[in-house]
């Protein structure tokens, strides 16, 4: 261990996980096996990184903050298994990692500034996934495991299960980390489907479809979809047009995305949610 002590930066949003007991829950979930490769998104001052490599599994980890690339190659770089990328995971090209269906398994303490949009990034290389276990806010942990009818059911949620399985593991406090964020944190399992239950014919139209249905979530579907579906698009998906948003459960939408037009030539949407 380097006695080289870094500051939690606040433009990372970062907050260490120091908690014995809450890392070995952590590790438990993952449940790493030697041969499998394993990626480390933001292993900060490695509180889960020792216990991933003791697995025998070989690990991956994507650090952008240069002041921690010293700390963690002093205590992981004599490992066989502990491979470092210095860069930001939101541009990393997790394919150069590996190219067979299905082998990364994806792990990491998301700061929340960064967690939509690289969750976003991942479901880009799902196909090259077994599964993700993310720290995140537990407010955003809750809106990705939502069902249809409540608050938390959105774009978020939707565009995430769309491409994989969603499991809320546990909740962490507080004082697991250094320095305590404000808000309750939540473990979560996605785990990309084999085989899209509710396959869209384009999901760029779908991205697009549910990103107008929640512009203005409180008003009616023949509302809020003027002007991309009409009343008799609506209804042609089997979907009432008096209903909000929240009322659809994911199979509807994905019926309503595939009234629209092919796209040809199009450019795919936004992913943030």
């Amino acid at each position: 261990m380097s006695d080289y002590q870094h500051r939690a930066r606040k433009r990372f949003g970062q907050n260490f996980l120091h908690d014995a007991g809450v890392i070995h829950r952590i590790l438990r979930a993952i449940h790493a096996r030697p041969g499998e490769r394993l990626v480390e998104i933001g292993p900060g001052q490695g509180a889960l990184t020792e216990g991933l490599l003791d697995s025998g599994a070989h690990l991956d980890v994507v650090e952008l903050d240069l002041d921690l690339i010293p700390i963690l190659q002093g205590q992981f770089a004599e490992r066989d298994n502990f491979t470092l990328h210095q860069g930001d995971a939101l541009k990393f090209d997790f394919s150069r990692l590996s190219e067979a269906p299905s082998s990364l398994r994806i792990v990491g303490n998301l700061p929340y500034n960064i967690s939509t949009p690289l969750i976003f990034h991942l479901l880009d290389h799902a196909h090259l996934i077994r599964d993700m276990h993310f720290m995140l806010q537990k407010e955003v942990v809750e809106r990705l495991a939502a069902q249809p009818g409540g608050g938390d059911w959105g774009r978020l949620s939707i565009m995430v299960q769309y491409h994989c399985r969603v499991e809320h593991l546990f909740n962490v406090g507080p004082g697991a980390f250094n320095p305590a964020p404000k808000v309750d944190s939540a473990i979560v399992r996605l785990v990309p489907h084999a085989e899209l239950p509710h396959p869209a014919r384009d999901h760029r139209q779908l991205e697009a479809v549910v990103r107008q249905a929640f512009n203005q979530r409180r008003k009616t579907l023949r509302n809020t979809l003027k002007g991309l579906l009409d009343a008799d698009a609506i209804a042609a998906a089997d979907v009432d047009g008096g209903l909000r948003p929240e009322q659809l459960d994911l199979a509807a939408f994905v019926r309503l995305s595939d009234q629209l037009p092919p796209l040809h030539n199009g450019t795919p949407s936004e992913n943030h949610v």
